[in-house]
């Protein structure tokens, strides 16, 4: 499970990372219009929120990468269920207010993680 847990958590925050370039460096090209369906108008005008974005997804790549670097278990666990929690809710918000894919794309791996999180839990002995 211990490893199994860590491969997710490598995936999605790599999957961040790449949001981050997408929606802060590519927004305005022809790739990042294209994977959001979006003029050349609508990209300029939303450029800025989309960086905004794009930089809330780097803080998710990142909590989750440090959540893989701390040595203490229970410490770790405890960061990565948060930032997974995180992921999860940001997910679910987007899949209803913006486009139903990122239920699938965001907050599913979230949720699979999270639930291998919470059995994974179970086997790390408890502080004294």
């Amino acid at each position: 499970m211990r490893i199994l847990l860590a491969v997710l958590t490598g995936i999605i925050a790599v999957l961040h990372l790449f949001f981050l370039v997408l929606e802060m460096f590519l927004w305005q090209t022809p790739y990042g219009m294209k994977t959001f369906h979006l003029t050349p108008e609508v990209a300029q005008s939303s450029a800025v929120l989309a960086a905004n974005q794009g930089l809330y997804n780097g803080f998710f790549a990142a909590g989750l990468i440090w959540s893989l670097l701390i040595g203490d278990v229970r410490w770790a666990l405890n960061v990565r269920a948060f930032f997974l929690g995180c992921v999860l809710v940001a997910g679910i918000y987007g899949g209803v207010t913006a486009q139903r894919s990122i239920l699938v794309i965001q907050a599913l791996p979230a949720l699979v993680a999270l639930i291998v999180l919470v059995l994974h839990r179970r086997s790390v002995p408890q502080a004294r």
